[in-house]
């Protein structure tokens, strides 16, 4: 049971770049799936939330508007589709799923702690001049 994330790189600040998370051992359709990151000396924070069975979705408020986060069930893969990207965008990039929905949401919002059950290794995201 794991998560794979890749797609982050080295851009320019205007630049896309698209984060996938691949589950492989079970299958992502049961699971909510957060996107975190984390800056070089920063705590780690919440990105962006999709919800298992409805794919409602939240956002941190300075990605909104610019950031896409998606499911494809039948890929068994979550996407982060992030356009616009800033310098201030520059941290290691995580997903990680759980069965429960508001419980991950809470997370990435930042007003719980807690455990979610599978999380990947980060991909490294730098937006730089």
């Amino acid at each position: 049971v794991q998560l794979q994330a890749s797609g982050g790189g080295l851009v320019h600040p205007g630049s896309s770049l698209r984060l996938a998370c691949a589950a492989s051992g079970f299958a992502l359709d049961n699971y909510a799936i957060g996107w975190f990151r984390q800056a070089p000396g920063k705590e780690r924070e919440g990105v962006s939330w999709i919800s298992s069975l409805h794919g409602d979705t939240y956002y941190k408020e300075s990605v909104k508007g610019r950031f896409t986060i998606s499911r494809d069930n039948a890929k068994n893969t979550a996407y982060l589709e992030m356009n616009n990207l800033k310098p201030e965008d520059t941290a290691v990039y995580y997903c990680a799923a759980d069965h429960r929905d508001q419980h991950t949401l809470f997370i990435i919002k930042g007003v719980a702690k807690g455990h979610l059950e599978v999380w990947g290794q980060g991909t490294q995201v730098t937006v730089s001049s």
